[in-house]
């Protein structure tokens, strides 16, 4: 399976063209399905993922006129036959997995079996993440939390650091989480991002020393590519490579 994973969807024409080259034919030609799990966690989490299906949202995904477009829901999928939605997932030209919490994405994504079915998907099919859907792809990730998460099955670490912003924030819970294992590399989205600001160069770097593995941060203007294990950086903005 390939793999466009970015912080803010496809915002620029570079990225554009990459989620063409990896689809290999126009996306008024390909048939997506949607994945709006990972927002559910937040407050008015419903709207935001009803703003992305309808291409309201400020990360473009849905509305990049499709084919067909279909809702996946993981929070589902346990209490349904797999024959009832393991085929259309097989059929799907890609899968677009949209931001949030990306330790509930992860839980859900192993959970509903996904995880699991993503390594025997088309080699040309493609995983389109959105921020926390980039995220869940590693597989081993880092976020910041407020509180300790809950409710969150499988292997978790977590630990108090203090870091400063322009407001004075102070402790966050860095937690370290378990993601699909997709892609051999993690993900740190929205890079210096104004609206994010515990996601500075300076905090990336902390993060980044936290996993076993290359781990890219990127702007809301760059994407990673990946095709057969080969690493690309799309970018139309800046992003930094952290060696393990």
């Amino acid at each position: 399976m390939r793999a466009l994973l970015t912080s803010s969807g496809i915002k620029n024409n570079s990225i554009h063209d990459a989620l063409v080259d990896l689809l290999g034919k126009p996306i008024t030609e390909s048939n997506a399905l949607f994945i709006p799990t990972a927002v559910y966690p937040f407050p008015g989490g419903p709207g935001m993922a009803w703003q992305a299906i309808s291409g309201k949202a400020s990360s473009p995904l849905c509305e990049l006129g499709w084919k067909s477009l279909g809702i996946l829901e993981l929070t589902a999928l346990p209490s349904i036959e797999e024959a009832a939605w393991v085929p259309t997932v097989r059929d799907a030209d890609a899968l677009l997995v949209w931001g949030g919490d990306p330790l509930f994405l992860a839980n859900w994504m192993r959970r509903s079996g996904l995880t699991g079915l993503l390594p025997t998907l088309r080699s040309e099919a493609v995983y389109v993440g959105v921020s926390a859907g980039s995220i869940a792809a590693a597989a081993t990730f880092v976020e910041t939390y407020t509180e300790p998460p809950r409710g969150i099955d499988g292997p978790l670490q977590s630990q108090e650091i203090v870091f400063a912003t322009p407001q004075g924030d102070v402790d966050r819970i860095l937690v370290t989480g378990q993601g699909a294992g997709l892609v051999d590399f993690a993900v740190i989205p929205h890079l210096e991002h104004p609206h994010h600001l515990d996601a500075s160069l300076a905090n990336a770097e902390r993060w980044a020393a936290r996993i076993p593995a290359p781990t890219y941060a990127i702007d809301d203007e760059t994407a990673v590519k990946v095709v057969d294990g080969i690493v690309e950086v799309v970018s139309e903005g800046q992003w930094r490579l952290f060696q393990p």
